[in-house]
């Protein structure tokens, strides 16, 4: 052969290799094998088409290991999201929902600090609820975000945030002191009915890593679940708070039937009112009329209070003009403020802010204001709070209108047995009692001696008393019924505080219309049967005594005991002053030792 020949061994798709040889030129043909004189071998190559196989089968068991891995990885995740959703779902109270949603977002995703912020209606934070830091930390930062910074790009955009260094973002305002350091970070927001209702905030992942998208496509998914459970627990909470309010209004209008006076009543709409709202300090003012401009109302005064600073705003006025409180009173329509600043006086000794301000009234009349007030920086109230606490006044209100009815119309019924009492004794008992009069005076003169003559005319001196106690009393009862304090009441009081805790038996006899005395001649009668009183308290060591008071032309009191006397040095003073009252009023008074033992007083003052 002219050329050099290649011989090979056939080889099948099971061969690894082909052996290549050289023949010589002019050489035998080879036989079955190469000739070891004839034949070299050259070089060994493998097969192009078995090294490609083998390669392959490599890299399938590198992807089926890697897949497995991402599998693995992946189902890990999707469980550690479906028990994340159980959780934040589990639960219907509103606080323990949202902390349960930051707690399951940060374990989910490997965050070292997660927070949820509630925006509120002008688009800040109005709660925070965070996890990951300690109690001494949270207090040391001091007050907690509002959203600004990279929280109020999260708050404007309402879209997922990932970053790697929080610090770098160009809104970035830093870390307030003895904040922990932060770098990576990752939000995303909380949809309910349709509205965002907060945001989640993630960040220092534990691994040192930046979130990557798989954590940012988890955190949504998590969030959605989230929006539907805090949209469970707002609805199970409105519920809630509407029950509650129902029953404060059931319990007011229970406290009004049973006749509860309207001073407890107002307390009571107060407290609730605080409580129900989350309020610091709830307070009702009542309007003051001024006598100049025609009943005109020109200020509110603060009837109750409830909560912080009740020393300070009971009694308190405020002004109608250039309040809120006042524009509340006059156009009858329920505000929510972020600040009272307009409303109570600079001086009050408390640093309030946001408020609710709500008329008390039905229909076209009003009766007063109700505040619920928190401190300076809280949260504010937000709309629901307003329509619901609305109602409430004018629920309360309502009830307040029905026990004043009711009360006229007990008071009605009153007075008309007074009327009718008045008559028949008027009519019947005295009458009968001055025949019984005439009869004893009749029997008196046919009586045979003294003594029975004696007797007849101390039974008849009685019967004349009784008559006139008697009169005294219809007197009393044709008298218009008031809330402030009766002469008589007055008197009986300061005779019962005196006598309260000494042996002494006590008689009192009040004869006459004592409540047409003026206030001055009042005054002197108080202090007249107080230092009497008291003198036989004090000194006489008596086993009775007896206060008589008695209005005709004049005032008289007479007070009698059966002690052993006033001493002279007490006598003197005494006197000095009991005198000094009856010059004042053109009366005299007199102290005297009676024959049969002790002493009396006698104080009278001519009537104007």
């Amino acid at each position: 052969m002219g050329c050099a020949e290649f011989t090979g061994a056939c080889h099948s798709r099971h061969h690894e290799s082909l052996t290549l040889t050289k023949v010589r030129p002019g050489g035998p043909s080879p036989g079955p094998g190469p000739h070891p004189d004839l034949a070299e071998p050259v070089v060994s190559v493998p097969a192009p088409r078995s090294l490609s196989q083998s390669r392959l089968r490599d890299l399938t068991a590198e992807v089926e290991n890697r897949v497995e891995d991402i599998l693995v990885s992946n189902r890990g995740r999707m469980d550690g999201l479906l028990e994340a959703v159980l959780v934040v779902s589990s639960g219907l109270e509103l606080d323990a929902t949202l902390h349960q949603i930051v707690k399951a977002a940060a374990h989910l995703v490997g965050a070292r600090y997660g927070a949820l912020g509630v925006v509120g209606e002008d688009g800040l934070l109005t709660q925070f609820v965070h996890t990951g830091m300690d109690e001494a930390t949270r207090e040391a930062i001091g007050t907690l975000p509002i959203g600004h910074g990279v929280l109020g790009v999260v708050l404007e955009e309402a879209k997922p945030l990932r970053l790697e260094d929080l610090s770098m973002h160009p809104v970035s305002i830093g870390l307030p002191p003895h904040h922990p350091p932060m770098r990576s970070f990752l939000g995303v927001p909380i949809r309910a009915r349709g509205e965002v209702f907060g945001r989640l905030y993630l960040t220092e992942k534990v691994d040192g890593l930046p979130f990557d998208e798989d954590d940012e496509v988890v955190l949504l998914a998590l969030a959605a679940a989230a929006g539907i459970a805090v949209e469970n627990a707002r609805l199970y909470e409105e519920v809630r708070r509407r029950q509650r309010w129902l029953e404060a209004v059931g319990e007011i209008t229970v406290e009004l039937l049973d006749g509860t006076d309207a001073g407890e009543a107002l307390r009571l709409i107060a407290a609730r009112a605080r409580e129900l709202t989350g309020a610091d300090s709830a307070l009702i003012a009542l309007p003051v009329m001024s006598a100049g401009r025609g009943g005109e109302v020109t200020e509110l005064r603060v009837a109750v209070c409830d909560g912080m600073g009740g020393d300070h705003l009971s009694g308190l006025t405020l002004r109608m003009d250039d309040s809120t409180s006042g524009a509340v009173f006059r156009d009858r329509l329920p505000r929510n403020v972020t600040a009272l600043a307009q409303s109570l006086p600079q001086d009050v000794g408390v640093d309030f802010g946001p408020a609710l301000v709500l008329p008390l009234g039905t229909g076209e009349s009003i009766s007063g204001i109700l505040m619920t007030i928190r401190r300076f920086g809280a949260a504010h109230f937000d709309d629901q709070q307003l329509q619901i606490a609305a109602s409430f006044a004018d629920q309360a209100a309502l009830a307040l209108q029905r026990a004043e009815i009711q009360t006229a119309r007990t008071e009605l019924v009153i007075l008309s047995d007074r009327d009718r009492i008045a008559r028949d004794l008027h009519d019947q008992v005295i009458q009968r009692l001055f025949a019984v009069g005439l009869a004893m005076h009749g029997t008196r003169r046919r009586a045979g001696t003294d003594d029975v003559r004696a007797r007849l005319d101390d039974h008849i001196d009685q019967l004349h008393e009784v008559i006139q106690d008697i009169r005294t009393t219809i007197f009393d009862l044709n008298t218009e019924p008031s809330e402030m304090p009766t002469l008589r009441s007055i008197l009986k009081k300061v005779i019962a505080e005196l006598t309260a805790d000494v042996a002494l038996h006590v008689s009192v006899r009040m004869t006459g219309p004592l409540e047409v005395l003026p206030a001055a001649l009042a005054e002197h009668a108080e202090a007249v049967v107080r230092e009497a009183v008291s003198n036989v308290v004090q000194h006489a060591n008596a086993g009775e005594v007896m206060i008589t008071l008695s209005v005709d032309d004049d005032l008289v009191i007479a007070v009698s005991d059966d002690g052993v006397g006033l001493p002279a040095k007490v006598a003197r003073s005494g006197l000095h002053n009991l005198n000094r009252r009856a010059t004042e009023s053109g009366g005299a008074c007199s102290v005297a030792r009676q024959d049969s033992g002790g002493t009396k007083l006698v104080w009278s003052a001519p009537l104007p």
